[in-house]
């Protein structure tokens, strides 16, 4: 049987979502304790890989298991055995086919800057004390939606088979904490693409460039014309959105 997983995550302690041999990820995490709990052998799917340290508000996986079992009960305990810094929001049965990865149809990332030291965001937003013109990486992230290719934002040797990407919404909010949050939704998203894009438009912000040259910098195709991305901390994989009857969302989106 196949069953997909609601979770959210802080992502200080790992190299990623993603498995790695010699140090620990969210994914592996959690297949150990499914391992354990379940009495067989786990591996789980994400709906996508995020970096070392960056964090998830909203993440789907799915997993199989060659029994059914009480998703509640099973829900519990698995609570129990993770981390503080990973927690499952539910656990639902899905049909076979059902795939965590390649039925999502959307994904959604948001990005925190902090214009203020505050110790209690040390971990979940950038500290950037520089004044930024909102409006002028506004009309940067607007630009944005004008191209596909998205080379200028790819991490070397990631080995995508291309570099093609949908952005269907990209905006810059000062919230009235005075914390700046930039949303992004894209039908996917390469390799430390969101991180170089927050990093590029905050130089906008600042006067580094114009959106003008922003626009080249995206047309060039070329990595080293865009600014160093920004820290892991402040990003966070935020939501996942899937066609309709695929499965039972029990997390409602956050309102934003």
């Amino acid at each position: 049987m196949r069953y997909f997983m609601e979770l959210k995550y802080d992502g200080a302690a790992y190299c990623g979502w993603q498995r790695q041999p010699d140090q620990p990820s969210v994914q592996q995490t959690i297949e150990q304790a499914l391992t354990k709990l379940l009495r067989e052998p786990i591996e789980i799917v994400g709906a996508g890989r995020t970096d070392t340290g960056v964090n998830a508000s909203y993440y789907v996986a799915h997993f199989d298991c060659g029994r059914p079992f009480d998703a509640e009960q099973v829900l519990y305990k698995l609570n129990m055995m993770l981390p503080q810094d990973i927690a499952i929001c539910s656990i639902v049965t899905v049909a076979d086919d059902a795939h965590a990865r390649f039925d999502a149809r959307e994904r959604e990332y948001t990005y925190y800057i902090s214009p203020h030291k505050n110790p209690f965001r040390r971990a979940a937003a950038w500290m950037y004390y520089v004044p930024l013109n909102v409006e002028r990486m506004n009309e940067a992230a607007k630009a944005l939606m004008e191209f596909e290719d998205f080379t200028s934002f790819a991490k070397l040797n990631s080995n995508n088979k291309t570099n093609i990407c949908h952005i269907r919404h990209a905006e810059w909010v000062r919230m009235e904490s005075g914390e700046l949050r930039f949303t992004i939704r894209a039908d996917r998203f390469l390799r430390n693409m969101v991180r170089s894009i927050v990093g590029t438009t905050v130089d906008v912000g600042r006067g580094r460039y114009t959106v003008e040259q922003f626009r080249e910098i995206v047309a060039a195709r070329d990595l080293s014309r865009s600014s160093a991305g920004a820290p892991p901390q402040g990003l966070f994989l935020s939501d996942v959105v899937y066609k309709d009857g695929l499965f039972e969302r029990r997390v409602q989106r956050e309102s934003r």
